[in-house]
């Protein structure tokens, strides 16, 4: 009930709210307090407040009453100055029509970033994010389930050794840490405000919150903006030894990185992920709004009142075209149903796991089942299927998403599988069971399709496409051609070569038209030291290149060495993965790029350098005679052998046989016989 007395307004509240972690019930609060005054210096009318906003102000007060653990039966708040209401650090997107329509009238800009990694190879993917005046580069997971970015600080004393150096706020003349406020856990001193978060696989991070300019790259057409990150002081489990540097928070909460810049008003309250294919990685972020939105999107309804997650309402699945004729409430169990970009693989209900599982096993009865990669797992995988990727679709069925408004998302054999590491043309399952009963979808899922998080209309948007070539397209400026590719093509030879001249950074992006299977990059590097006494490092050299080119370090390979004087001439070869019979084309292009554009930058520890020549050499598709010549070819000698063997093992046996049946006793009788008359020969001898 609301009573208005003069410029005093009495709210009674009927609230019956179960704090569980300290299991009292609070019911029947009344609250006075006076009005805020207008700008004009006069008292804002009941009109001015609808029911709407004394709702929200009363949870408001409420939230703040139980979170003090004291409630009195009743409160002047006339008499409390200090009590503020940080509006724009809601954790849930502002609902205002008027703010609404002035996003959608001006036309704001988008923060394209690309994304690097392989789900599969390193579990997740990053992208590259600017922090500090001048600014520092970082590779930050991008997760859609953590609302706090993060970088180590360089007093970081428990962190790991990741992929760039650690933040130094002593180098950015923008940098400040955020004081303690009542908006805020503060530190033990009560000086600065911290923040905490821990992960489900047992690993944690913990720091001070800090601000500074933070960059989105020189792609993006949104300039600068100061954020709060988190600065760490200490980190355990996956955090500590995974290669990236840290977290970007991309989920609904006031320090998420998307509620800041929407807070600010810079960007719509909306951004998208692109993941690339298997085997191919890399990918497209875009902050902000991607208008006019693609046609053929899906969309599903996302509601940030069901959890504090990225849900979607998913109602049945269909296998191969068949539904599963599931209860609709197995995907509604705790937290519903989840998109989480920071999780790799897909995890359902036990329910619904076997009936996906079996009805794809049901699919293939061509195929063999076979043990999975690591023996500390059941994974459920099978062999036949041939080790092109591009023809696993010949051999598994689609799997459908069918979604409360009926539209239906096809996942692909990519999105619901993973390559088997040890046995070739063999794949896995990247479905499993989960502990609870939430619905859990990592990034296997949304391979190779474009996600909109359209957090302003409430809904997630799907689209089957080539993420990687989304990038190229983001990357390109407006009304600009396609970018034409700088590389020419010796089918003689089948190697891609670089054009001559001097490499400009104005030069498009290398585009290799369909898709390519390079098996090595070569290029040779000059390398001039100080002194001729002493020999270049190179398995540091090796190592510095793995890490600009992000790869592993096994890939990179040091071919020739030339010396002349003070001058060292290195060829260098780039090499797949172990698991791989080619580069993927993400990594691929992004070298290629790097080696036109002359970016490959080496320590000055080194010497001076110079890059001389590059060169791309495609894996040709095998016929069937080339894959299997080495093994029809053994094949033969095996069975030749073999038969030889068993040639000579039967001539042994039939010679003892023969020797067995002329065998006589020294005891047995002795049939005499007449004497043969000696030959005329013989006769004129004696």
């Amino acid at each position: 009930e609301t009573t208005v007395t003069g410029d005093h307004f009495i709210l009674s509240l009927s609230l019956s709210l179960s704090l569980s972690s300290q299991g009292r019930i609070y019911e029947g609060v009344t609250v006075e307090f006076t009005p805020p005054i207008s700008s004009t210096g006069v008292l804002q009318s009941e009109k001015s407040m609808d029911r709407a906003s004394l709702l929200l102000l009363s949870i408001s007060i409420f939230l703040d009453l139980t979170a003090a653990d004291k409630i009195p039966d009743k409160l002047d708040l006339a008499a409390e100055s200090g009590m503020i209401f940080p509006l724009s650090y809601s954790s849930l997107p502002p609902r205002v029509e008027d703010f609404r329509r002035r996003l959608h009238q001006s036309q704001l800009p988008n923060a394209h970033m690309k994304l690097y990694d392989d789900l599969l190879a390193n579990g997740y993917y990053t992208t590259r994010l600017l922090i500090g005046t001048p600014p520092q580069e970082f590779a930050l997971i991008v997760d859609t389930g953590s609302t706090v970015t993060y970088v180590p600080c360089s007093t970081c004393k428990h962190c790991g050794k990741h992929q760039d150096p650690k933040f130094q706020p002593e180098l950015s003349s923008t940098y400040e840490a955020v004081k303690c406020n009542p908006d805020c856990n503060c530190d033990d001193d009560g000086k600065l405000c911290i923040y905490e978060r821990r992960y489900a696989e047992m690993s944690s991070s913990s720091g001070i919150l800090s601000e500074d300019l933070i960059s989105f790259g020189n792609e993006s057409q949104l300039s600068p903006q100061r954020a709060v990150f988190g600065c760490e002081n200490a980190e355990t489990g996956d955090l500590f030894s995974q290669r990236a540097d840290g977290i970007m928070g991309l989920g609904r909460g006031k320090l998420s990185i998307v509620d800041q810049l929407v807070d600010k008003g810079v960007i719509e309250d909306s951004f998208s992920l692109c993941y690339g294919g298997m085997e191919v990685g890399g990918g497209a972020m875009v902050l902000g709004k991607i208008s006019p939105p693609p046609a053929g999107m899906v969309f599903a309804r996302s509601d940030p009142f069901r959890s504090p997650y990225y849900n979607i309402d998913l109602k049945q699945m269909h296998v191969a075209g068949k539904s599963l004729k599931l209860n609709p409430k197995v995907f509604n169990g705790k937290h519903g149903t989840v998109l989480d970009s920071g999780t790799t693989y897909a995890y359902f209900p036990k329910e619904a796991f076997n009936a996906i599982k079996d009805a794809v096993i049901k699919e293939i009865p061509s195929l063999k089942r076979i043990h999975g990669p690591d023996p500390n797992y059941d994974d459920i995988c099978f062999s036949g299927a041939g080790r092109d990727v591009a023809e696993i679709h010949n051999f598994f069925p689609e799997i459908a998403m069918e979604f409360g408004n009926h539209q239906k998302l096809i996942l692909s054999p990519e999105n619901y599988l993973f390559r088997h590491t040890k046995v070739r043309g063999a794949y896995c399952l990247g479905i499993f069971p989960d502990r609870d009963s939430t619905t859990l979808l990592g990034g296997i899922v949304v391979r190779n399709t474009l996600v909109t998080y359209d957090r302003e209309n409430d809904k997630l948007g799907f689209l089957k496409t080539n993420c990687s070539d989304l990038w190229r397209r983001l990357a390109s400026p407006p009304d600009s051609p396609a970018p034409t590719s700088p590389v020419t093509q010796n089918k003689s030879s089948n190697n891609i070569s670089p054009s001559p001249g001097p490499a400009s950074s104005k030069s498009p992006a290398v585009d290799l038209p369909g898709v390519f299977r390079i098996g090595v990059i070569t290029f040779e590097v000059s390398i001039s030291v100080n002194n001729a006494s002493m020999k270049p490092n190179f398995s540091e050299i090796a190592d510095f290149i793995a890490h600009e080119l992000e790869i592993q370090s096994s890939q990179v390979r040091l071919l020739s060495i030339t010396t002349r004087g003070n001058e060292y001439r290195l060829k260098w070869g780039i090499y797949p993965p172990q698991s791989s019979e080619y580069i993927s084309n993400n990594t691929a292009l992004n070298i290629m790029s790097l080696l036109r554009e002359n970016k490959l930058r080496l320590p000055g520890q080194f010497g001076s350098y110079k890059l001389l020549e590059w060169k791309a050499e495609q894996k040709r598709k095998q016929s069937w005679w080339e894959k299997h010549l080495l093994g029809v070819v053994g094949g033969v000698m095996i069975s030749l052998l073999v038969t030889s063997v068993m040639v000579k093992l039967a001539l042994v046996w039939r010679r003892r046989q023969e020797e067995e049946a002329t065998y006589e006793p020294v005891s047995a009788a002795v049939k005499e016989q007449e004497l043969q008359p000696l030959s005329s020969s013989e006769t004129s001898r004696v």
